[in-house]
C-alpha cells in the first residue's frame, strides 16, 4: 500500500501533466484520479489499499488476467534478443512471422494474410486504405463508401472515429471524414418499438440494403460492424440480424468487415465473433486480447479474395507504421495465444463459463431497476429503468448510470456505464466463485442505487 502522501502527490502530478482519454479534464482534476498500483488475477489494487474486481478486463483486453509471468518473460527474452526493428526495407523478424502464421491457423479458413498495426484504431484505418486500394486494383475506383452503424465503435483516430457511429465524437473535430455513412443499429431494447426481436433484427439488417440502393451499389465498398457492439452498450443483435446482413453483402458484392477488437479471442465463446454468428467476412480487425493487453498490438486479417488482388496485381500499398510487427509485442502475442490453446481457454468459456455466467446474470433481471439483463459468452449488460413495465429510460439519460458506476467502485467492482446501460466483460480466466462475487457486488450496488433513488422520489 502506498502512503496517503504518495497518493496525493501522484494525483497532483496527474492533474498538472496527464491528459486522459475520453475525460472532462477539469472535472477529473477537481475529483482526483484513482491510482492503480498493481493487479493479480481478476483483481486490481489501488494506492489506498482497495481491492477491486475488474469486471471490464482492463479495457476489454486482459483475457488471461493479471500477473501471467509467461507473458512478461516472453517480452523480456525478446527485448534482450531483438527489442525492435521495423518491417520496412524488405525486412521482417521471427516473432512477427510466427505470429502471422499462428493467426492464419486460428482464423476462419479464408484468412491467410495479416497486416500488423499498433492498435485496433490503426487496424481500422488500415482497412479503409486497403478496401479502397482493392477496388481501385479491381478497376472500380468509384467504390469508395464504407457503411457503418450508429453507436458502433471502431477507434479514436480520424478514420476510426468516423467509422464509429458515436455522435458525441463526431461533434468534435469535423467528423466523419468523407465516404463514410451510417445506418441503424440492432439495439432492440431502445429501437425495437412494438416489433419482436426477430422482426426487428430483419428490419435493422435491411437498413443496409436500403442504404446501398440509396447510394448506388457501384459506389459502396464495404460494410463494417462489431459482432457485438461493445462500447455502444453490449448490443447483442437478434438472431435474425447477421444471416440477413450476410445475404445482403453477398447479393451486392460488398466487402464485409468484422471488427473483432473486442469480440476476438474467446469473448463470445468462439475464437472470433464472426464464427459465433456464422458470417464470412473479408477482413477482421484485431487487437486487445491478442496480447491480453500486456503490450500494444493490432492486426488486420485479410481474406484470400482480397489478398489475391493486392498481391497478385502488384504495385506499392503506400501505408504502414513504425511499429508494424513489433518483435516484443509479437512475442507476447505468441505466448498469449499459446496459453489460450494449451489451457483450452476459448473452449472453457463457450462450454463451461458462458452457461454459468448467463444463468447468474439473468437473475439480475428481477431487480426493480433492471429493464433487461442480457449476456453472450462473457459479455453482460443491464438496462437501468425507472419502471420495469416500460422500456423508457431515465430523464437526463446517463446520470443514473454514472452514479451506479461510482457505487460499484465503492463496493469493489469495475462496472462500466454507457448512458444508463451497465456493462461488464470480465477476464476469460474468471472462476465460478469469482462470478458469484461479481454478481453479488452488482446486486449490492443496485440495491444501494435503488435506495438513493427512492429517497429522491425518482423510482
Amino acid at each position: 500500500m502506498s502512503t496517503a502522501a504518495e497518493t496525493a502527490r501522484w494525483r497532483a502530478l496527474d492533474a498538472a501533466h496527464y491528459l486522459h482519454p475520453f475525460t472532462d479534464h477539469k472535472s477529473l482534476a477537481d475529483r482526483g484520479t484513482r491510482i492503480i498500483t498493481r493487479a493479480d488475477g481478476v483483481y486490481l489494487y489501488d494506492s489506498e489499499g482497495n481491492r477491486i474486481l475488474d469486471g471490464m478486463s482492463g479495457l476489454w483486453c486482459v483475457a488471461l488476467g493479471y500477473g501471467r509471468r509467461e507473458l512478461a518473460e516472453a517480452a523480456y527474452r525478446q527485448m534482450l534478443e531483438l527489442p525492435y526493428y521495423n518491417s520496412f526495407f524488405q525486412c521482417a523478424n521471427p516473432p512477427a512471422i510466427e505470429l502471422a502464421a499462428t493467426l492464419a491457423r486460428l482464423a476462419p479458413p479464408q484468412f491467410n494474410r495479416v497486416f500488423f498495426t499498433g492498435s485496433g484504431s490503426e487496424a481500422n484505418d488500415t482497412m479503409v486504405r486497403m478496401v479502397r486500394r482493392y477496388w481501385e486494383l479491381r478497376g472500380e475506383p468509384g467504390r469508395q463508401v464504407i457503411i457503418s452503424r450508429w453507436n458502433g465503435y471502431h477507434g479514436s483516430t480520424m478514420a476510426g472515429a468516423s467509422l464509429g457511429g458515436m455522435k458525441a465524437m463526431h461533434a468534435q473535430g469535423g467528423l466523419p471524414i468523407p465516404g463514410i455513412v451510417h445506418i441503424e443499429q440492432p439495439y432492440w431494447f431502445e429501437c425495437g418499438g412494438d416489433l419482436d426481436p426477430d422482426e426487428f433484427g430483419l428490419r435493422a439488417a435491411r437498413a443496409l440494403e436500403a442504404k446501398i440502393l440509396e447510394l448506388g451499389p457501384g459506389k459502396v465498398a464495404a460494410f463494417i460492424a462489431e459482432p457485438v457492439q461493445g462500447a455502444g452498450g453490449v448490443i447483442i443483435p437478434p438472431r435474425t440480424y447477421w444471416p440477413e446482413i450476410q445475404r445482403i453483402v453477398d447479393r451486392y458484392g460488398i466487402l464485409l468487415v468484422s471488427d473483432e477488437v473486442i469480440c476476438g479471442f474467446g469473448r463470445t465463446g468462439s475464437w472470433f465473433g464472426c464464427e459465433h454468428y456464422g458470417t464470412r467476412p473479408d477482413f477482421m480487425t484485431l487487437a486487445k486480447a491478442i496480447t491480453s493487453g500486456y503490450l500494444p498490438l493490432g492486426a488486420l486479417m485479410v481474406s484470400d479474395r482480397v489478398a489475391e488482388v493486392l498481391v497478385g496485381r502488384g504495385g506499392e500499398f503506400a501505408h504502414g507504421f513504425t511499429y508494424s510487427g513489433h518483435p516484443a509485442a509479437a512475442a507476447v502475442a505468441l505466448a498469449n495465444l499459446g496459453i489460450m490453446e494449451r489451457e483450452g481457454i476459448v473452449d472453457r468459456v463457450g462450454r463451461e463459463l458462458a452457461p454459468y455466467w448467463a444463468a447468474r446474470w439473468q437473475e439480475l433481471a428481477a431487480h426493480p431497476l433492471v429493464g433487461e439483463a442480457r449476456s453472450l459468452g462473457l459479455f453482460g449488460a443491464l438496462e437501468l429503468v425507472p419502471r420495469k413495465t416500460s422500456r423508457a429510460f431515465f430523464p437526463e439519460r446517463g446520470s443514473v448510470g454514472t452514479r451506479c458506476r461510482d457505487i460499484c467502485i465503492r463496493n469493489g467492482l469495475v462496472m462500466r456505464a454507457v448512458w444508463d446501460t451497465m456493462i461488464v466483460a470480465p477476464p476469460l480466466v474468471i472462476t465460478h466463485a469469482e462470478i458469484d462475487e461479481l454478481v453479488s457486488k452488482v446486486v449490492r450496488s443496485l440495491d444501494d442505487l435503488h435506495h438513493e433513488l427512492r429517497g429522491e422520489g425518482r423510482v
